[in-house]
């Protein structure tokens, strides 16, 4: 029977924690492709895991075993109507709603009854496991469930996602949860018919001397130090996808180290040793604080392991804390419901709070703050834990002052659930002073102060640039120009009597800035139109526009939406092109190789393709790479091109992207 009780604990964890990455994969088209909707589920997942555990708190303190078989056994087969786990299309956006209680609304519509049960199991399984002869070693079955979690999380991006489709990817998991049902219902008859009229674990073994009651300040750290570890998670997140690599897939990594130090802290008491974990976590608090307001935490080889490796050690501390303070077998589904509580807490501030409240990502800088001073009341009765606690806790205030120090130089400071935006100037003369749209790391326009240089487009769109050459090449006439993200409204400086140009953008305070802080939009003389909401849906619905270029200027931010980079997008964009129209992508990125995915979704329709990569001299012009799309290969060949653009090699062996398959580790540089 242990192995009944071991398959379901691990079948359940493994389900629970793959269905969050394709879950969101499905709904990221819908919302822009922000990292923002990876928080907002993994508050979902946080609280409906809260409420799994109270339901098997209360179920294992309350009920006898024949009736929680019988409750159990009725919610198991009543979310089998949910399958499968494919998100209707109904919930997508119109533009204007608060994506947040709308992504919310969502996952509880799409997975709510599979994944609360999924979350009752480990809990409510293991109360069982404790009336059985193997029932001391419960808390081990607690460390299996976190190994099935990584182990889902490892093999989505390496194994899963490669290979086969969303509805592919959704109707296995709905098999595998069949599966899960099947093995659950078979263990709850097993306990129903083994134990049907104990009551509780503490009933089934009067033998047994019942542990001592846990200290209020015990139960208190149940959910303190818990809330600091999902806390540190989601801001080491945030702070990784906007400052270090904005990758989408590194969303894993950080809830990867984060479960690894869950499964350590209770397979064995011999993984946390104080005396060991507790210096280097001292260490990484103090560097991780540094790393925010220095330039080391921006790059990739120093920022990455810093805060990564930072989130590992500190939650194998908080964690281990809270191995140490389990109590006895009686507690059980108490301690875990602290500890989901506790959970859910960290994740409703920071994933939900923060966005609305803090101007820019502080959030991480607290965490660390809070976790030096977590100290003080895990090592209250020890003087050198409580100096250390309050020495570290100082030390990350002032670094956490200086990143707010040299945030408040900046003009205007911004930030919602699509992210943090930032408006500042620089230049000291009065001809050379510049003001720039920063979104995380990323520059998203600027533009010079003075009144003669205002209307020049700098940045990514000079005349040099792809972009440039491409509306510079527009037949003679007024011209109809798309551009798929403002930005700070640059390329509106191309604008000329009788043309239009119609920006499409998510989120309204880029729209608000562009206003207020920029003067491209105001000043050309062309006519703008705005659209709110997400480019592509927003295009789904549209008549066609007939645009002599479309300007696709989305992927140099926090995150790349590849809904707007599959052949079902080049269809749409087709569709609002004319004939001898060109659509030009901005594929400049560190970290992604981009203007192969253009080459294949390109290819795949049989269109015509040229790369312009601009590598400027000008100061105030960034290097970028266009990659320029059209149906008639002529209206690649007319002057501004010339001696500029290149036709790329032709592709092989990489599948074009689609709504259905992509992949961002095929691309990575």
């Amino acid at each position: 029977m242990k192995a009944l009780f071991a398959g379901t604990i691990f079948t359940s964890a493994f389900l629970l924690f793959l269905v969050q990455p394709l879950i969101a994969k499905q709904i990221l088209p819908w919302f822009g492709g922000s990292a923002a909707v990876w928080s907002v589920c993994m508050v979902f997942f946080q609280l409906a895991l809260l409420a799994g555990y109270a339901y098997a708190d209360w179920v294992a303190r309350r009920l006898a075993a024949r009736t929680q078989a019988w409750v159990h056994g009725t919610l198991l087969l009543a979310s089998l109507a949910f399958l499968p786990v494919l998100a209707d299309p109904s919930w997508k956006p119109a533009g204007n709603e608060e994506p947040t209680l709308r992504i919310l609304g969502l996952l509880i519509a799409t997975i709510g009854l599979p994944y609360f049960l999924l979350s009752t199991t480990g809990p409510l399984v293991q109360s069982w496991v404790t009336r059985t002869p193997w029932g001391a070693q419960v808390y081990r079955y607690f460390s299996l469930s976190n190994l099935a979690s990584l182990a889902a999380l490892l093999c989505y991006p390496v194994l899963i996602e490669p290979r086969s489709t969303v509805p592919q990817q959704a109707w296995a998991w709905s098999a595998g949860f069949v599966l899960f049902v099947l093995l659950c219902g078979a263990t709850t008859v097993y306990v129903a018919r083994r134990w049907p009229g104990a009551a509780s674990a503490t009933a089934t073994d009067a033998a047994v001397a019942p542990s001592p009651k846990p200290r209020r300040i015990d139960q208190l750290l149940w959910l303190a130090l818990p809330a600091l570890g999902t806390w540190l998670l989601l801001a080491v997140t945030n702070h990784v996808t906007q400052n270090v690599a904005p990758v989408p897939f590194l969303w894993v990594l950080p809830l990867s180290v984060y479960l690894l130090s869950f499964i350590l802290s209770f397979d064995s008491d011999r993984w946390y040793r104080r005396p060991i974990v507790l210096p280097l976590a001292a260490v990484m608090l103090v560097l991780g604080a540094y790393a925010l307001q220095d330039s080391i935490g921006s790059a990739l080889r120093t920022g990455l392991p810093i805060f990564v490796g930072g989130l590992f050690l500190l939650c194998l501390c908080l964690h281990g804390e809270t191995a140490r303070l389990r109590p006895g077998p009686e507690y059980l589904t108490r301690f875990y419901l602290m500890l989901s509580l506790g959970g859910a807490l960290g994740g409703v501030l920071v994933g939900l709070g923060a966005p609305y409240v803090l101007p820019a990502f502080y959030e991480l800088g607290i965490g660390l703050v809070l976790c030096a001073l977590a100290a003080l009341a895990v090592w209250r009765h020890r003087r050198i834990g409580v100096l250390t606690g309050l020495a570290l806790a100082a030390g990350c205030g002032w670094y956490l002052s200086e990143q707010v120090r040299d945030d408040a130089r900046a003009r205007r400071l911004d930030r919602n659930f699509y992210g943090a935006m930032m408006v500042s100037d620089s230049g000291t003369e009065e001809n050379d002073r510049v003001r720039r749209l920063h979104h995380g790391m990323t520059l998203h326009g600027e533009q010079y102060l003075a009144a003669e240089n205002r209307r020049w487009p700098g940045s990514y769109y000079s005349k040099s640039s792809g972009v440039g050459r491409a509306i510079e090449a527009a037949p003679a006439g007024p011209r109809h120009v798309g551009i798929i993200g403002l930005g700070a409204g640059t390329l509106a400086a191309y604008g000329r009597p009788g043309d239009v140009y119609r920006f499409y953008e998510i989120n309204q305070r880029v729209f608000d800035l562009a206003d207020s802080e920029f003067s491209y939009l105001r000043d050309s003389d062309a006519r703008i139109e705005r659209v709110l909401g997400d480019a592509r849906l927003a295009l789904e619905r549209e008549a066609p526009q007939g645009f002599d270029v479309l300007a696709v200027d989305a992927f140099s931010g926090d995150s790349v939406p590849a809904h707007l980079l599959t052949v079902q997008a080049l269809d749409i964009y087709l569709r609002h092109l004319k004939p001898e129209g060109v659509i030009a992508f901005h594929v400049s990125n560190r970290y992604l190789k981009l203007d192969t995915v253009v080459s294949t979704i390109a290819q795949a329709r049989g269109l015509h393709a040229a790369l312009v990569e601009d590598n400027p001299e000008a100061i105030d012009v960034e290097r970028s790479i266009w990659m320029l799309v059209a149906r008639d290969p002529r209206a690649l060949q007319r002057e501004p091109f010339r001696g500029a653009a290149t036709t790329p090699d032709p592709v092989y062996g990489v599948a074009p992207w689609t709504d259905d398959f992509n992949n961002l580790f095929s691309v990575l540089r």
